[in-house]
């Protein structure tokens, strides 16, 4: 057994959600930009859809990097030098006048920032905090948290966007950002105890296991639909709505809705997954995916129709998240969590950078989203096969 606190640490969990929400929340705003930048600046949405691919590559690169960080050193640091970074990147996106300028600044910066204050770093401390027990509830608050963050976001992004601009628009969010230095203050927890009675394994031992076992190469593999699914929709929704006959404004809502809705979502899967086998949740949750988009491919596209999608999708938002993090601490325990979860999210980061960018180049080339709609549900199908066989049991480390 791994030493935890005995009591559930409250400052810890309220600091760690007002992080969630602020850097999942900022993020998820970014689709509502995508018109008005790329129409200013001259370019194609295939530029700025280019550039947040980018930011999901560098995100996706930076977490086990940064999880291997906290894990050895703690959170605090972690979380406040991805705090400036994030900062940094709204605060040069202000001023972009080139295509190259808006790659590093959007693209390098802030992924870099999301490396730091993403769901790796602050749903593993979290998880290392308490017990095995409340791990996946826990974890399912933290991630409702990020949900409740593009529920207020998203609209407060397109706020800003019609009130001041989008330049003032990101100076504003970069000012925001910079709120999760101090929160970051509360992780400042060491990392979890070194289990009782036995010998501490090392972080290249837990990387080579987790390497050489099956359901984390399955669960790797499943989290790039997911990311792939959430990146595409969060960038490229509200011009789609734009495109069927609405405002971009009813796509942006149409966001927050689902970052409201999930916020239910993701603490129902948080605790059905301490009930149920969290695999089959998973599952059950690729599947609905595949089944909301085609009922709105297919259907009559409406206003009413938008936000029953909406209310539908949000349900499945990032309710994988807590599941996912939670299962692999499940597997391997809490001690290298955040390292082991980052490897997983960087196949998420994969699948987002190509949800992004394909659906850019895809739009650009045939005009419409369509192809990457039945791609997207083709994806989910998948998804769900993988995570069925997956083993959920302890796994235990190698003998030395």
């Amino acid at each position: 057994m791994t030493v935890v606190r005995e009591r559930w640490p409250l400052f810890l969990l309220a600091m760690a959600c007002l992080i969630s929400l602020i850097s999942i929340g900022t993020r998820a705003g970014f689709g509502v930009f995508l018109t008005p930048v790329s129409g200013d600046l001259g370019w194609g949405r295939e530029v700025f859809a280019l550039a947040i691919a980018l930011q999901q590559l560098v995100w996706g690169v930076a977490q086990p990097l940064a999880g291997m960080i906290a894990d050895k050193f703690g959170t605090a640091r972690t979380v406040a030098a991805g705090a400036v970074c994030y900062a940094a990147g709204l605060y040069l996106m202000a001023g972009t006048e080139a295509a190259w300028q808006f790659h590093v600044s959007a693209g390098l910066l802030v992924g870099l920032g999301l490396g730091g204050t993403g769901y790796g770093i602050v749903l593993s401390a979290l998880a290392k905090a308490v017990s095995a027990e409340r791990r996946s509830i826990i974890i399912g608050i933290g991630a409702a948290a990020g949900s409740f963050g593009q529920f207020a976001m998203v609209p407060l992004g397109q706020a800003l966007l019609d009130a001041i601009g989008w330049q003032n628009a990101f100076l504003a969010l970069a000012v925001i950002a910079l709120l999760m230095l101090p929160a970051a203050r509360a992780l400042r927890a060491p990392p979890a105890g070194v289990p009782a009675g036995g010998r501490q394994q090392s972080l290249s031992e837990a990387i080579r296991e987790a390497m050489a076992h099956r359901g984390y190469w399955l669960l790797t593999c499943g989290y790039f639909v997911c990311g792939f699914h959430v990146a595409f929709i969060a960038v490229h929704f509200p011009a789609y709505v734009a495109d069927r006959g609405l405002s971009s404004a009813h796509g942006a809502w149409a966001l927050s809705i689902m970052g409201l809705v999930n916020i239910l979502g993701a603490f129902l899967a948080g605790a059905a997954g301490a009930k149920f086998r969290k695999k089959n949740i998973l599952s059950l949750l690729y599947l609905l995916r595949s089944v909301a988009i085609t009922a709105m491919v297919l259907l009559p596209f409406s206003e009413a129709g938008l936000w029953i999608f909406a209310v539908a999708f949000g349900f499945l938002w990032l309710s994988t998240v807590p599941l996912t993090t939670a299962l692999v601490g499940d597997i391997f325990g809490p001690r290298y969590m955040a390292t082991l979860v980052g490897f997983v999210f960087f196949s998420h980061q994969l699948g987002s950078a190509a949800g992004v960018w394909v659906g850019g180049w895809a739009y650009d080339v045939t005009g419409s989203y369509d192809t990457v709609w039945w791609f997207a549900v083709a994806l989910g199908l998948v998804a769900a096969l993988l995570h069925w066989p997956i083993d959920e049991r302890r796994h235990a480390p190698a003998p030395a």
